[in-house]
């Protein structure tokens, strides 16, 4: 769930949550700054593993996961961490 990826965002030093996850969109970036955010997000992209989107919160760059289709389970939205957790240490 989106709330459980949330969690797992909380936990990694790496990270923050960008917003509050009322529902299934969680806004989280890289602490390093914008330009490590936006290279993640493309390389997550071209990898075909997940896609991720973005915004521009507080004039930040922040990552965008939604956890929404109907046939999403925990196994897949976990997958998706850590993805970008292994991307995020290269």
């Amino acid at each position: 769930s989106a709330r459980q990826f949330a969690e797992w965002v909380k936990e990694d030093d790496r990270f923050e949550l960008a917003a509050p996850v009322p529902l299934n969109l969680v806004c989280f970036r890289l602490k390093a700054g914008d330009a490590a955010n936006q290279s993640l997000m493309e390389r997550l992209n071209r990898s075909g593993d997940l896609y991720l989107t973005h915004t521009k919160l507080n004039d930040r760059f922040t990552l965008r996961l939604s956890v929404g289709q109907t046939n999403t389970q925990h196994r897949h939205v976990e997958r998706a961490w850590k993805r970008i957790q292994e991307e995020a240490g290269r």
